[in-house]
């Protein structure tokens, strides 16, 4: 152990609390050393252990029949699908490396979330995205645009799972703190499950995959702090991503699962080696004794913190069963990757860890590693570089928990003043409309998707029949999974209960539009410092509006990330940005409901009501610019009638198309309905509702739906039935769209204006 202890001093640079400083001496009874102290400022960083958000997670909904592994137990999600299938699905955020170095950013972004699938056992099947930026006129946006888009297609494409999907928004508060979210989803079988846990005196532990390098080191205590104008001094904590040899992971482990030699396995992303060691042990309950001098590296004289802090990509910590060593070393030799036995697990619950240990004494760690019961592991004490107890390292265990202050922002009443009477309506709709197809939110977003392959494997069905959600074929059997993320960030500013819990409310609606039912949920929860009240008071209120939300829908929270810290000292926290991701399952991917218009003639309806209410709207916020108002119009039990009146009548045969109404209102909604198949509309506004409200506003709970007029009388009968609001809107004609008469323009005019701002702005 070093002679040399570290300060208060020290561990302040690191990121520690002197409260904290302090429980690290009670925990260990000394003074860490510098290693030891590495080690606790990484984990115990709100990155890993969630110390400032922990208490409030804990009320989400985790449980339904479903459910294979709640919340925290594992590297992802898990749902059962069904004939022995599961899910594996869950999204994280790589937002500060993103924002310093936007490929390799978001390109380890789409690494990382894809080796918590496939460390499940769960081969990946769908990537989704979500995406917040600056000023689109910014150049530094647009820097940030064109090198996040490149690192995610260049790593999605190359690691061959398609992209099917996702949200970008444009708003000032990003212009310094761009968020990229990753969400991924996979299938296995529910009998070659992999555990992220490590027990077994005895027990092998291996380190697979790529040789560890310095980049990354201290990615989690970045990522855990404010962007600054020095935080370029710290692009060593931004990863490096290799996508071929992520495949040949996938593959080899994959494989090695099949095995069922396998202990346990958990990717190497946040915090790297220590990371993986602690939590694995916490979890079985076991320790496990490492040599650090047997783990590949590509620098020489690399330090131990170094070592055990590096974030390097493609590697996984692997404990297998003792006496299977070659026939796991087989096949990572099989597909060229490292396989190196690095440490054992042992009784004690405790990580110790060697380093610098001379070539001669070898055989005291190879007896050990064949025999750690009978150890003689004091002739090389000298060498021990960090003994910590893991269950004190982790979330759960000795990692600590914080009640942060929080409180209402004074501008949250300001808001809730906004009254509509003091906003003209215009003079001239068909400008409005087609100044908002020309806003960037708004906007086709065809010129970053065409950069992704979204046909990869051949299982995608929205590919070319577009819906609410993106849908996927389980292959080799009819089951699809329909997937989305969604997060309207200026909703959730307005009001975060509401507009966190419009977020679950239109993830849920974009799967039932697109044929499947609502099953669970994770989240990636971006919000600013946690130590300002203002800010905890968002989250805390996001917070309560997602578990009423999902308590609705029967959506349990299966895992998910909180990036706090997103903010800095000129431009201010962003909005909080609580981007849902959801699972949807289609139990016949015949059932797959699309959102074009199919043929003229075919009668339009808006299943919901109307309200007059512009407020959070792009037409009010982006189009007019007045940036205070309270959220839409929202109900949930109203949401919830809507979407269950809707499925049932995909589940009928009665519908030709749905579409949500979101961003945009409703026009936007029948001109994104329109452009797939060039089906324009006639419709009429109606006389009870300002014409803007009823174009432009964004309240919730509306559906757009087309049906044969053949199926008029039974149609309507269904909805007179349930009790259901409808109005009978128009009819799907070919090529114009007119409302009360007057031609707003003809569909190739109006795409060409949706599909030609970001090509404008970023080519």
């Amino acid at each position: 152990m070093e002679n040399h202890l570290p300060t208060f001093d020290t561990a302040k640079k690191l990121g520690l609390l002197e409260s904290e400083f302090e429980r690290i001496k009670e925990i260990l009874g000394r003074t860490p050393n510098f290693n030891e102290l590495c080690i606790f400022s990484v984990m115990w960083s709100e990155h890993c252990c969630y110390k400032n958000s922990i208490v409030w997670l804990k009320k989400l909904p985790k449980d339904s029949p479903l459910m294979l592994a709640k919340a925290g137990e594992e590297n992802a999600g898990l749902v059962d699908i069904g004939d022995g299938l599961a899910c594996s699905f869950k999204i994280e955020s790589h937002n500060h490396p993103s924002a310093l170095e936007p490929f390799q950013g978001a390109a380890t972004g789409v690494g990382g979330i894809n080796r918590d699938i496939f460390t499940m056992g769960a081969r990946p099947i769908a990537q989704l995205n979500s995406l917040r930026f600056g000023n689109i006129q910014s150049e530094k946006t647009k820097w940030l645009v064109r090198g996040v888009v490149k690192g995610i297609s260049s790593y999605g494409n190359a690691f061959g799972i398609p992209t099917v999907g996702g949200e970008v928004y444009f708003d000032d508060c990003y212009n310094v703190n761009p968020l990229v979210n990753a969400f991924s989803a996979g299938i296995v079988k529910t009998d070659k499950v992999a555990k992220a846990t490590s027990y077994g005196v005895g027990n092998p532990v291996y380190i697979v995959g790529s040789a560890t390098g310095k980049d990354g080191i201290g990615g989690a205590s970045f990522a855990s702090e404010d962007i600054t104008e020095k935080s370029t001094d710290k692009l060593p904590a931004v990863q490096v991503g290799d996508p071929f040899q992520e495949k040949l992971l996938l593959e080899a482990s994959l494989e090695v699962i099949d095995t069922g030699y396998v202990i346990g396995i958990q990717d190497m992303g946040a915090a790297g080696i220590i990371c993986s060691t602690s939590e694995m042990s916490a979890k079985g309950e076991h320790g496990m004794d490492v040599w650090l001098d047997r783990v590949p590296t590509r620098q020489d004289n690399m330090q131990p913190w170094e070592i055990l802090l590096s974030e390097s990509q493609e590697r996984m910590l692997v404990v297998i069963q003792k006496g299977k060593e070659a026939e796991v070393k087989a096949i990572f030799d099989k597909w060229d990757l490292h396989c190196v036995q690095i440490g054992v697990v042992v009784k004690e619950q405790r990580l110790h860890f060697y380093h610098g240990v001379p070539k001669e004494l070898d055989h005291v760690f190879e007896a050990h590693f064949a025999n750690p019961v009978n150890s003689q592991l004091s002739t090389v004490e000298q060498y021990l570089v960090a003994n910590v107890p893991a269950h004190d390292l982790v979330l759960g265990g000795g990692a600590p928990v914080y009640h942060r202050e929080y409180r209402e922002p004074a501008y949250f009443k300001e808001f809730q003043k906004f009254d509509i009477e003091q906003i003209a309506q215009p003079s001239d709709y068909a400008e409005v409309a087609k100044a908002l197809l020309a806003l960037p939110n708004i906007a086709s977003k065809r010129w970053i998707y065409q950069q992704y392959d979204s046909m990869i494997g051949t299982s995608t069905l929205t590919t070319n029949a577009p819906s609410d959600a993106a849908v996927v074929n389980v292959k080799g059997t009819q089951k699809a999974i329909a997937i989305t993320v969604d997060c309207n960030s200026r909703y959730v500013n307005a009001n975060p209960e509401e507009g966190c819990a419009i977020a679950v409310a239109e993830s849920a609606r974009n799967v039932v539009c697109s044929g499947a039912l609502p099953v669970a949920i994770t989240n990636n929860l971006n919000f600013g410092n946690p130590y300002n009240p203002e800010v905890y008071w968002q989250f805390v209120n996001a917070i309560l509006g997602m578990k009423k939300a999902c308590e609705k829908f029967n959506t349990p929270v299966t895992g998910g990330n909180v990036s706090f810290y997103n903010q800095s000292s000129d431009q201010g926290p962003v909005h909080p940005t609580p981007t849902i991701g959801m699972l949807g399952l289609l139990q016949n991917m015949q059932d797959h409901m699309t959102l074009d218009f199919k043929a003229p003639g075919d009668l339009i309806y808006l299943v919901g009501t109307s309200k007059n209410c512009i407020a959070s709207s792009e037409y009010l916020y982006n189009h007019l610019g007045v940036k205070e108002s309270p959220s839409p119009w929202f109900d949930l039990d109203y949401e919830y009638k809507v979407q269950q009146t809707v499925s049932q009548l995909i589940k009928r045969k009665l519908l030709r198309s749905a579409h949500d109404v979101s961003e945009g209102g409703l026009f936007v909604a029948l001109a994104e309905s329109s452009f797939p198949n060039d089906m324009g509309f006639d419709i009429s506004t109606d006389a009870q509702y300002r014409k803007d409200a009823f174009l432009f506003g964004e309240s919730q709970s509306r559906v757009v739906v087309t049906i044969d007029p053949d199926n008029k009388a039974e149609f309507e009968g269904f909805l007179k039935s349930e009790n259901a609001d409808y109005t009978l809107l128009g009819a799907v004609v070919y090529g114009n769209c007119l409302v009360d008469n007057e031609l707003f323009g003809n569909t190739h005019a109006l795409r060409e204006i949706y599909e030609g701002v970001l090509p404008k702005h970023l080519n």
